[in-house]
């Protein structure tokens, strides 16, 4: 395995400024208070491109789903880090100069994340969605449905949120598998899941998008599940194929619970709105409380590196 490249420094004066631009009030005043040398511009895209000091920016804090257009990375000449308030960052692998490195808020959204997961499996193995109709509809409908303890769950991604998935499971006695692009002790690659989706009851999808994991679950990879299993995704959309999503969800043969869609935002009328079994989030796993407090720090810990002159930290990885 080739070794890992040493995380870059942001190069900074002792005595230079350091030009942010950040979404929100909120952030600038938290940026700011870091030292006297940090000066931090609110930036909205709408608004066109930054100018006069702001166009002076070091680093750059889009606000969560936005990208960055072409005109506005011609209008930082000096903008060497782009810093997310997320974990995801396909918006921007491969989009940006190569003067300029890209860091997630790697860990952010973990806990919620991984706390709605594991909600999502329980609500969809005990047929909640199903008894919450009933409750609308004042139906008393009793029935046996599925069960977290002791199933059999196949993990696709090792990372951060999936490891912490694992952690709360623990307490449900649960048979898990891990896959993750690269194997090593303990975790399978992906070249294996042929042979390991047969035996799963529940695989929960926990990548990152790239080449290797956009639209990986295709029709041969559901086909490869065995019937009644229950697939969550708490990754992207993306990763998904939905046609042949949709077609396992309509036969009846396969069940899911989903927080991401493709396409996304999911539009009205969609079929994925009515398909049997399947329970349905917008995209809220990371929304709670303390998120926004959780990647406010991870903007303020990377600032305070750059300015001690400490290698950058949660740089993402090019694929």
């Amino acid at each position: 395995m080739p070794d890992t490249p040493a995380a870059p420094v942001l190069p900074l004066g002792p005595d230079e400024t350091l030009h942010v631009l950040v979404p929100s009030r909120a952030l600038a005043e938290a940026v700011e208070a870091l030292s006297p040398r940090v000066r931090a511009h609110r930036f909205d895209p709408a608004e066109g491109v930054p100018t006069g000091e702001a166009a002076q920016a070091q680093v750059m804090v889009p606000r969560g789903g936005d990208d960055i257009a072409p005109e506005v990375l011609d209008a930082l000449p000096r903008l060497q880090l782009v810093q997310l308030l997320s974990a995801g960052a396909e918006k921007f692998t491969g989009r940006l100069p190569d003067r300029v490195t890209l860091c997630n808020a790697r860990g952010a959204h973990t806990p919620a994340t991984a706390e709605w997961t594991v909600t999502a499996m329980l609500a969809a193995q005990r047929g909640i969605p199903h008894f919450t109709r009933e409750q609308d509809a004042g139906r008393w409908s009793p029935g046996t449905e599925h069960s977290v303890v002791g199933a059999r769950v196949l993990m696709v991604g090792a990372g951060d949120i999936g490891r912490t998935i694992g952690r709360m499971l623990g307490g449900f006695d649960v048979e898990l598998t891990w896959v993750a692009r690269t194997a090593r002790e303990g975790v399978h690659a992906f070249e294996e899941l042929p042979e390991l989706l047969p035996h799963a009851d529940v695989v929960v999808l926990i990548v990152p998008v790239t080449p290797q994991t956009t639209g990986m679950v295709d029709a041969a990879f559901l086909a490869a599940m065995p019937d009644g299993a229950l697939l969550v995704n708490a990754a992207r959309g993306v990763v998904v194929d939905t046609d042949a999503l949709l077609a396992e969800l309509t036969a009846g043969r396969l069940r899911a619970a989903v927080d991401v869609t493709e396409p996304e935002p999911l539009p009205e009328g969609h079929p994925l709105w009515s398909a049997p079994g399947l329970l349905l989030t917008p995209h809220v796993a990371g929304a709670v409380p303390d998120t926004n407090a959780r990647a406010a720090a991870a903007v303020t810990e990377q600032l305070q590196r750059v300015l001690s002159g400490e290698p950058l930290q949660n740089v993402v990885a090019e694929y």
